[in-house]
């Protein structure tokens, strides 16, 4: 039998936590079946069918519904930024404290850490000294900035599986064992209809991000351009974690629908997209979806980012195309008039438009195709069967 334990401090870590865990258990069984070994075929879930892995797990309802038993949801670990990090310290403190003990309980062969590198780091250093084996999914953006961690991950990580292209060489120059196993979006857009096959796109989106903190600086200045195209229709793709009467406070009387949950299919009838910069611009960007990219934080925060951060965009889909393929509207920039501006070149520049739309389609190519989630789960196993 192999015990996992994973650990994902936010809703995009739950989501492709649990196509990992969905795999492992496809993977486990037909381990198991081409090992000679009878194994159940009903249509049970893969979760009860398969008596030799066990997962637990902080994270998220996704991740719980795949199979693992998830004892601290991500909703009460994520704080965005230095100065939501210093005050909730204590509560930071407590959890790393409190996860430390339920591992040591659960005595799991390996942890698979998801992304969220401020805790899992530090979780990762300590299984080290309890000899636990450490596998890193989805790595920390240490490219960006602090880099310093990377003598981390090389005495704490036995291997670091990357998504992002250029990670690999970057990681294995540092001495870090890693695979790049392609991007986990791909497998999650995989499930939906080519977004080519969507005739009419009718639609604005407005993604204003996924904590209470950014929604409450970004979603006003969106909405404000947004009132300068009475005709179009715009649509905010509400947070699963993130209740409905907060967006609606926000939004008071402007003309604007609210979705809840169907990000993806929002973005398949968008036209054009107005996104906080985070994982959603990668999302927009793989749906063919021409966007302005956003981002506006406290003085302090921005202050200590320009310091420390060693990249030139903010963006995924910038810093893969290694050039600017999507405007980024940041800080000073980023008002009501300046993504207005942007928007009207989104709907109304033709040439301008479609050189976007030429630059998502390579992108999407650089990424490769789906399978990410496989290819984790197969590597995971073969680890785990060398070390049993």
């Amino acid at each position: 039998m192999a015990r996992l334990y994973f650990i994902a401090g936010e809703a995009s870590g739950d989501l492709h936590g649990s196509n990992l865990i969905a795999e492992l258990f496809k993977k486990g069984i037909e381990w198991r079946v081409a090992s000679g070994e009878a194994v159940d075929d009903t249509a049970q879930p893969l979760a009860t069918r398969h008596t030799q892995l066990v997962i637990r797990a902080w994270g998220g309802d996704r991740m719980a519904a795949a199979g693992a038993e998830v004892v601290k949801h991500y909703r009460e670990l994520a704080f965005m930024g230095f100065t939501q990090v210093v005050m909730n310290l204590r509560t930071i403190l407590r959890n790393i404290r409190l996860c430390k003990e339920d591992i040591a309980a659960f005595k799991p062969d390996a942890l698979v850490l998801i992304d969220y590198p401020g805790f899992n780091l530090r979780i990762a250093d300590w299984a080290r000294t309890q000899g636990i084996q450490v596998f890193y999914y989805i790595s920390p953006q240490l490219w960006a900035w602090k880099e310093n961690r990377i003598a981390v991950v090389k005495r704490a990580v036995d291997r670091m599986f990357c998504i992002l292209p250029f990670e690999k060489d970057w990681y294995a120059q540092r001495g870090v064992d890693v695979d790049f196993v392609g991007h986990p979006l791909l497998d999650e857009l995989a499930k939906h209809a080519d977004p080519a096959e969507k005739n009419t796109r009718d639609a604005v989106a407005i993604l204003p991000g996924s904590r209470t903190q950014e929604i409450t600086r970004m979603l006003p200045v969106m909405l404000d351009a947004a009132k300068h195209f009475p005709t179009e229709r715009f649509v905010v793709a509400a947070a699963p974690s993130v209740p409905e009467a907060f967006y609606r406070q926000l939004i008071g009387d402007a003309h604007v629908e609210l979705v809840a949950g169907r990000t993806y299919d929002l973005l398949r009838e968008a036209k054009a997209a107005i996104v906080t910069s985070g994982t959603a611009t990668l999302e927009t960007a793989l749906f063919g979806v021409p966007e302005v990219v956003c981002y506006s934080g406290s003085s302090i925060n921005v202050w200590l980012a320009r310091r420390l951060v060693k990249v030139r965009f903010i963006s995924l889909v910038n810093l893969i195309m290694d050039r600017e393929a999507v405007k980024e509207l940041v800080q000073q920039d980023m008002n009501a008039d300046t993504v207005r501006n942007e928007l009207d070149r989104l709907l109304n520049d033709r040439p301008y438009r479609e050189r976007m739309i030429d630059d998502l389609r390579l992108l999407r190519e650089k990424l490769g195709g789906s399978g990410a989630s496989a290819r984790t789960a197969e590597l995971l196993w073969k680890s785990l069967k060398r070390r049993a």
